[in-house]
């Protein structure tokens, strides 16, 4: 275990300020660049030519950007001189030579500071663990050239954590900060202590090797691959490198300053390109969304498993579909509710270990990001049955009708086993966001549980049983909206417990149509659309006019269009899900419907757009006429 460091204390001192009171201003960008060329290859995705790297620094001169050093934030994060308007952080990752040809020249001619982020294995010599082993690292004399300039400041980029290692039994590598490493030998994961060691350790180390060889220590740690948790964010403080910086999109405020998101600029963007950018920050993404059910890949077979998946990424990949809703939970019955899963955890049958394959194959193949669709509480196994949710009737509590098995909200011995469930996902798989199914309902007759009942009158000030209640219209619907707002507080927990290890991930909540054009029906669902714009990034409307039996289904989807514009954020907020199936008739939904409909949602204003689910053995729905209607035109890089 490493010592409480000198930086440490001041990284402590830095949180007795609240950053919200230290200044007027305390906003900022962080870009994130790797290596600088001369001749650029088009296979290289992370290297941006000398011309365009000048052209990004004259545009910044030029817009009246102010280049900010990490002394300058910790400044003013101490409340001292606030930062400049427009504020910048110029950071480079890797310590390739071309920092010190190509850069470091440009620093010196724009007197611009910047922060230069080793690998402490590279610099020692092991440079074969690399994205880019050909690649030439710089030598110390170089960096201690480039830190007596007072214009570079060197960060920690880890130890020996900037590579891959073993996530899963299919052998897939991910980024070794945020990866339980899994041993093939013993069929097990890598425990929470030893876990935690292997971070401590690596981080500890890099720290103190940059002192060895620099006599500085690093202040800043950044996050190989842009991964971390806060583990490792832990170990960081105390190692004393208490600014840390990931790969996330989006500006940063003084608050952030332990968790820095910083754009990354790939592509080599041209001036144009640049400017999009700076401006949009690649957070105007249009969501298109293939909503993929694992039951449809998993085969008692793995080789077909395997051969399932294969078709499934190929055919995703051409699809137009930037973002997959990948079910992580095992339905094979079909009735919505959890009675398996298919990552490692305490309290389900394993399926099969797969999630976690699926999804990293659809990540690193079709570069796609992943959410991981589970439900909020319908979850069935050896469970007491007085864990679930009651409906009150014929006169008493009874087990209820719904399909949904639910655990009531209310029974915290409940909460506790479903939040456990939600941890392990994110501890053993990678994903981007978090879909809640559309399990999360309560009726008007629901919870009639006792401890639901006691919770009702007791915190909420309304009568102990539901015949009460439904004697009043305003007694129902205030009981409604308490409901409401108790699922979404729960969802909240459940996003902290995964945001614990995979900080980065957006939510979305599947939602009933119903609640969007009739409010007043909030109270037999326990949904309402301005609760669930202010609890998750996104929220996945269940736009299928065939599934409500829409006489007209082409006016429903207008309608539906436009009550979801009635709402501030509303259309920035909503993805429009479609059908591809017409469950009651048992069978496909026309392609010529399908994309009749895709194109009126598109031109009513439907940002975020996706489908239901996308079947691979019977092409449904067609992907030949699907991408070019689906596709997004990515007009920023």
């Amino acid at each position: 275990m490493y010592l409480l460091r000198p930086f440490v204390v001041v990284f402590l001192f830095l949180l007795a300020f609240p950053a919200s009171s230290q200044s007027p201003n305390n906003q900022f960008l962080v870009l994130n660049y790797h290596d600088i060329v001369e001749s650029q290859d088009p296979t290289d995705s992370i290297a941006v030519s000398i011309k365009n790297f000048v052209d990004h620094l004259d545009w910044l001169k030029s817009h009246h950007y102010a280049i900010i050093s990490t002394q300058q934030l910790l400044d003013a994060a101490a409340g001292g001189k606030p930062l400049p308007d427009k504020a910048i952080m110029l950071t480079f990752d890797d310590g390739y030579k071309s920092f010190y040809q190509y850069v470091f020249p440009l620093l010196k001619k724009y007197k611009y500071p910047a922060t230069l982020a080793l690998v402490g294995a590279w610099m020692d010599g092991n440079n074969a663990q690399s994205n880019r082993p050909s690649q030439a690292l710089m030598t110390w004399p170089e960096v201690r050239e480039v830190v007596a300039s007072g214009l570079v400041e060197i960060a920690s980029h880890s130890d020996d954590l900037h590579h891959g290692v073993t996530a899963n039994p299919q052998g897939n590598e991910q980024a070794a900060v945020s990866t339980r490493i899994y041993d093939n030998e013993y069929d097990e994961y890598e425990k929470d202590d030893a876990y935690r060691q292997r971070l401590f350790q690596h981080i500890g180390k890099s720290a103190d090797f940059i002192f060895q060889n620099l006599a500085v220590r690093p202040r800043v740690m950044v996050w190989p691959y842009g991964e971390y948790n806060a583990i490792a964010v832990d170990a960081a403080k105390m190692a004393g490198l208490g600014i840390t910086m990931n790969l996330e999109d989006g500006s940063n405020t003084l608050a952030d300053i332990n968790t820095i998101k910083r754009i990354m600029i790939y592509g080599n963007p041209n001036s144009h390109e640049f400017a999009e950018l700076m401006t949009k920050q690649r957070l105007s993404r249009q969501l298109r969304v293939a909503h993929v059910d694992l039951d449809y890949i998993y085969d008692a077979d793995e080789k077909q498993t395997e051969a399932n998946l294969a078709r499934e990424v190929e055919r995703i990949l051409h699809s137009g579909a930037n973002t997959v809703y990948l079910q992580a939970y095992a339905d094979p019955d079909g009735d919505g509710n959890a009675d398996a899963l298919y990552f490692p955890n305490r309290h389900l049958p394993v399926r099969r270990d797969l999630f976690n394959r699926v999804a990293w194959q659809f990540k690193s193949i079709a570069k796609m990001k992943v959410y991981a669709w589970m439900p909020i509480l319908a979850y069935q196994g050896n469970i007491p049955a007085k864990w679930y949710v009651k409906e009150w009737r014929d006169g008493k509590a009874q087990v209820p009708q719904h399909i949904y098995t639910r655990l009531s909200p209310f029974n915290p011995e409940a909460r506790q086993f479903i939040s456990e469930i939600y941890e392990d996902l994110a501890k053993y798989c990678s994903f981007d966001g978090l879909l809640f199914h559309d399990d999360g309902i309560l009726s008007d007759f629901e919870d009639a549980s006792d401890l639901a009942m006691n919770f009702t009158h007791d915190v909420w000030g309304l009568p102990a049983d539901v015949a009460s209640i439904q004697k009043s219209p305003e007694l129902r619907l205030r009981w409604g909206k308490h409901k409401t707002a108790l699922l979404a507080e729960f969802t909240d927990s459940l996003t902290d417990k995964v945001r614990y290890y995979r900080p980065g991930i957006k939510t979305a909540r599947n939602f009933y149509a119903l609640p969007l054009l009739e409010p007043q029906s909030e109270e037999w669902f326990a949904q309402s659309f301005p609760v669930f714009l202010a609890h998750y990034d996104y929220v996945a409307v269940e736009a299928m006019p065939f599934m409500e039996k829409a006489s007209n289904p082409e006016q429903w989807l207008k309608q539906l269009v436009e009550k979801t514009a009635q709402y501030p954020d509303g259309l920035k907020k909503m993805v429009f899900e479609l059908q591809t199936t017409d469950w009651e008739k048992k069978q496909k939904i026309p392609m010529d419907t399908f994309i009749s409909q895709l194109e009126l949602l598109k031109k009513l204003g439907a940002k975020h757009i996706g489908y239901y689910p996308d079947d691979f053995f019977n092409d449904q729905p067609e992907l030949k006429r699907l991408q070019p209607a689906f596709s997004v035109i990515v007009t920023d890089n």
